[in-house]
């Protein structure tokens, strides 16, 4: 059974930070290409970052570009988001993807809320 399950969201006031994961079992995790999204109610899911399977960063947001920090340990099965400079516009649903060719997964998601 495939699962993406991420943690590590919360609340946090601005300026702080956070660090994301998302555990990956029931496929080759080594294999998949690793994303984080956000989204929230009414918004368009934004691609924060993408790492390759071997551990090549490929891609961050411009909204997040220096202020986030994707990784993976391909031993431990999991994918990380360090966010680093919290703003209360990151406030939102966070979801980690795997994919690769045809196959695609999702997590159920962690909420992030940054207020003072």
């Amino acid at each position: 059974q495939v699962q993406l399950v991420e943690s590590g969201g919360g609340w946090v006031q601005p300026g702080g930070s956070l660090r994301l994961s998302c555990a990956a079992s029931g496929f080759i995790f080594s294999t998949y290409r690793m994303r984080w999204y956000r989204q929230g109610p009414g918004k368009e899911r934004e691609l924060l970052a993408s790492i390759g399977n071997i551990g090549m960063v490929t891609y961050y947001a411009d909204s997040v570009k220096r202020r986030f920090t994707i990784s993976r340990d391909n031993v431990k099965n999991t994918v990380y988001l360090q966010m680093n400079s919290l703003k209360p516009e990151d406030t939102d649903m966070y979801y980690c993807n795997a994919q690769k060719a045809w196959s695609e997964y999702w997590g159920q998601g962690t909420q992030v809320s940054v207020s003072s």
